[in-house]
């Protein structure tokens, strides 16, 4: 118990004492003297009580001191220890600080003789340099005399023949390097496409831009115009499309730039000259009907391609579009089989390249799609079905190969290449596209003018309707290694410039003749 606790019970006591014998004195004077006397005695046995509690108090105290001691003077022993290890740290860190000064001052004065040696070099050197300068220009000045040109005008001739004989090694190292290319490039180039055109046979047939109707004999003519010309108003305006009745014998020709138009105006007219009632009201009712049937015939084509080519999963939108296509020609070609052949070829080669054989058909199928929507809407059929492949749910790589096939468009993977050859393979065969006289012989010009473009040219010629062009050049301007550069350059400008389907072969002609009269 603490001390300090049994002091205050023991004066505690010694209080109720005290106020027990005031109060037995108060209580009667008869008792008095009893009451003294037990309260002398309890008071003598309280003090003896608290003599005893106050000895043992000290005695605890004393105990609680001498440990108390011993505690701080453990801890005062372990701080010193402390104290002293830190110490002993201080002095090693500063031993260790004092031979890095040491060392540092030993790298300062190095450093110091260091620079005044750089410093004398540097004069000396200075020293060399203004003599080599002067006889520099003592040595120039002798061979501008001697020589008769200007320092600039050395210096631009020297650069001159470095940039000619810079020109002439990479042209030769370029030519060496596409022989290499060529050599193994072809070859498989050549085998991959023999391969896609063995196993892909198409049927082509010749469309023409300009609908015919036969008649069963000439006094159709009159029916179909119709009193005051009312049925054949009632026709243009229910079809959209222009007929022509003029002096040929028993046809009537149908003009319209919408191939789909085109074709309901066709039919109808038959159906009415079958029926023999020709009138506006019977116009209109066989037009509605037609139309309706045309279309679900267009979708129905359209179905039906998929399926021959094996590539299904399009949106309804994307099949019509698809089978609208079959009323479309390009040069004579039918898009819609030539959509179906290029389908075709990229899968051959996308399977012998190694590539997803499933998207580069599905990108082949739908690359001209937008052909079908070009009488609405203004702009590239490329970039118009990039933009429809998006909208109707493809992927990027179907979209960018649609809209990349024309080089309108960066082409971001290897399913565009494949489409943009297969394209051109299906487009160029000989007998696929026929184009008219008048655009024959203005690609033919615009060929021979490019390449006329260029200096040192003599004269070009376009030769295999268009599919290569000949450049002669002058001998004395052109050398050899600068003829594979322009061969190079004129095919660049040819596939920035123009429009035309497979390629263009560039040969450039350099002759050098030396004559000599014997006298």
């Amino acid at each position: 118990m603490d001390p300090y606790v049994i002091l205050w019970i023991a004066a505690g006591l010694v209080l109720g004492l005290i106020t027990a014998a005031v109060g037995a004195r108060i209580a009667g004077n008869g008792l008095l003297g009893r009451a003294r006397r037990e309260a002398a005695q309890k008071i003598s046995d309280a003090e003896r009580e608290a003599a005893s509690i106050i000895k043992e108090a000290n005695t605890a105290i004393k105990e609680q001191e001498i440990e108390l001691r011993a505690k701080v003077e453990n801890e005062a022993r372990e701080e010193r220890k402390e104290i002293a290890a830190l110490e002993k740290r201080i002095l090693s860190k500063e031993e260790s600080l004092d031979k890095r000064a040491e060392t540092q001052e030993k790298k300062a004065n190095d450093l110091s003789a260091k620079e005044t040696d750089i410093a004398n070099r540097e004069a000396a050197l200075a020293k060399e340099r203004e003599q080599l300068d002067t006889i520099i220009a003592q040595q120039t000045e002798k061979l501008e005399e001697i020589s008769g040109l200007s320092a600039d005008d050395a210096r631009k001739e020297l650069f001159n023949q470095l940039e000619t004989e810079v020109k002439r090694d990479c042209a030769i190292r370029l030519k060496r390097i596409e022989d290499e290319i060529m050599d193994t490039a072809d070859k498989k180039a050549k085998w991959i496409i023999g391969q896609a055109i063995q196993r892909c046979g198409a049927d082509h047939v010749a469309e023409t831009t300009v609908s015919v109707v036969t008649l069963p004999n000439d006094e159709m003519k009159g029916r179909i115009i119709g009193r005051e010309g009312r049925n054949i108003r009632a026709l243009e305006n229910s079809t959209g499309i222009n007929i022509i009745i003029d002096d040929t014998p028993e046809a009537v020709i149908l003009s319209g730039f919408d191939p789909v138009r085109r074709e309901i105006a066709r039919i109808s007219l038959e159906r009415l000259l079958g029926d023999g009632r020709i009138h506006p009201a019977r116009i209109e009712e066989v037009v509605g009907k037609v139309t309706e049937e045309l279309n679900h015939t267009i979708k129905e084509m359209g179905e039906q391609a998929c399926l021959e080519v094996d590539v299904h999963g399009f949106h309804p939108e994307i099949v019509r579009l698809l089978g609208r296509l079959n009323y479309r020609t390009s040069y004579g070609q039918n898009v819609l089989k030539h959509s179906m052949e290029v389908c075709r070829l990229a899968g051959i080669m996308a399977a012998e390249l190694g590539a997803n054989v499933q998207q580069a058909k599905r990108a082949a199928l739908i690359h001209d799609m937008g052909k079908s929507m070009t009488p609405e809407i203004e702009g590239s059929h490329a970039i118009i079905g990039h933009d429809f492949a998006k909208k109707y749910g493809e992927s990027q790589i179907i979209a960018n190969a649609v809209g990349a096939h024309h080089n309108e468009m960066p082409q971001e993977t290897l399913i565009a290449v494949l489409v943009q050859a297969a394209d051109a393979l299906s487009a160029a065969r000989p007998g696929a596209r026929r184009e008219t006289v008048e655009t024959y012989i203005k690609r033919l010009e615009q060929l021979e003018d490019i390449a006329d473009g260029f200096p040192g040219v003599e004269k070009a010629y376009a030769l295999q309707a268009g599919r290569e062009i000949r450049v002669v050049v002058e001998p004395e301007r052109i050398n050899d290694a600068e003829a594979y550069q322009l061969a190079r350059d004129v095919a660049r400008k040819v596939e920035d410039e123009m429009t035309y389907p497979g390629q263009i072969k560039v040969t450039v002609i350099r002759e050098t003749r030396a004559v000599e009269t014997a006298k």
